[in-house]
């Protein structure tokens, strides 16, 4: 009998100090807008992503976004700090690293703050990789000697605010204006799975005036902001809020200018970069986790109410045990140019990849690069069948 109070004064003790336990995340409760939509229709399920092929496997680990020059170069950064540049041969040759080039970068995300995590990518008017590294800041790089020039420090931020997650990117052929999002003024990348666990409005939409390096918030409050992308005609972008599975479209121009509205909630997974297809009609979703019920519900649509749940996941489960709950199904979404989802691409058992974070067709030479955020290849299509 004594021995059985004892275990139990010690369980009570246990989990007085679990409950006593600062947790490292302040989540509010949200309530989705319902179950994610059927597998059917514009979503029905196909093969069309396994005919892709993975390529410079063990090479380029994490290629995120990427960009292309009128060669027909295609350049993106990994998880290692490092930005690339892949030829229309095949070649692939390092361009710089974003930060220190020690040897532990690429083995854990604790080191990427020293290393660097280069994510949006994109060719200004003059040549110049303008580059948003999670971590780093913004930077302009010469694609052939590999020189960084920083335009805007993570620890400048913008009203004040310091940036710890820059993540999407684009520039305007028009203007020049580098619009870019901040996911969070809290978490930083290699704390992403906290951000969508507690499921904030730290985000914002900016841009960066490469002439007069004037910055300015055009939205604040944002869900996990995430990739973008401009109009044919530039007249509004769409921007994808991640941890809600939702996307906006902010209008640049006309009546509604300096507005936003919703294109797409509830979506049947996570968006992370929007990219125009290089037919120029139609947007291309990445979705960086499906969300859909197979056995059990979503696991992030269940503990959505629940604060205090958790706080206490954030208190007991490694970040890393997360991703036994992933769905090995990678999905893209193509949109008509209004908004209207009009079809899907998926690789519904992760044959080829389990997961897309881009989707770039690069205009010269056909294919499709698929983008990820740490699987540790890159997957090529030769055609795409919209």
């Amino acid at each position: 009998m004594l021995g059985k109070a004892a275990c139990l004064v010690a369980l009570c003790a246990l989990g007085v100090a679990v409950y006593l336990l600062p947790s490292p995340i302040d989540p509010k409760p949200h309530v989705l807008k319902g179950p994610p939509p059927a597998l059917e229709g514009p979503l029905a399920v196909n093969t069309r992503l396994q005919k892709g092929r993975r390529v410079f496997t063990g090479k380029l680990h994490g290629p995120e976004s990427f960009t292309a020059d009128q060669d027909g170069n295609v350049y993106t950064g990994t998880v290692d700090g490092k930005l690339w540049r892949i030829g229309p041969d095949d070649t692939l040759t390092l361009i710089t690293q974003m930060g220190r080039d020690i040897p532990e970068c690429g083995s854990s995300p604790d080191y990427e703050p020293v290393c660097g995590r280069p994510h949006g990518v994109r060719l200004d008017r003059r040549g110049q990789l303008i580059v948003a590294d999670s971590y780093l800041g913004l930077h302009s790089v010469d694609p052939q000697t590999g020189q960084k020039t920083l335009l805007l420090a993570n620890s400048e931020g913008a009203d004040g605010r310091p940036f710890a997650f820059l993540n999407g990117l684009e520039i305007s052929p028009q203007t020049g204006l580098v619009y870019f999002t901040d996911s969070s003024s809290r978490w930083g990348r290699r704390h992403v799975k906290l951000e969508v666990i507690e499921l904030n409005a730290l985000g914002r939409l900016l841009t960066y005036d490469p002439e007069s390096g004037r910055v300015a918030v055009l939205l604040d409050s944002l869900y996990m902001p995430n990739g973008l992308a401009l109009s044919p005609d530039e007249d509004f972008l769409l921007l994808a809020e991640t941890s809600i599975g939702r996307i906006l479209r902010f209008w640049l121009k006309g009546p509604k200018a300096g507005t936003k509205e919703v294109v797409l909630d509830n979506m049947i997974g996570y968006p992370d970069n929007i990219r125009l297809s290089a037919s120029g009609d139609a947007f291309l979703v990445g979705i960086t986790t499906p969300r859909f019920r197979k056995l059990l519900p979503p696991f992030l649509d269940v503990i959505a109410p629940y604060p205090a749940l958790k706080r206490f996941l954030a208190k007991m489960v490694p970040l890393g045990w997360y991703n036994v709950l992933l769905p090995r199904h990678a999905m893209v979404l193509e949109l008509a140019l209004d908004g209207r989802l009009q079809g899907s691409h998926h690789d519904p058992d992760g044959t080829v990849t389990r997961a897309v974070s881009d989707v770039f067709q690069n205009p010269r030479g056909g294919r499709t690069y698929l983008g990820s955020t740490d699987q540790p290849y890159l997957v090529v299509l030769d055609g795409w069948q919209s």
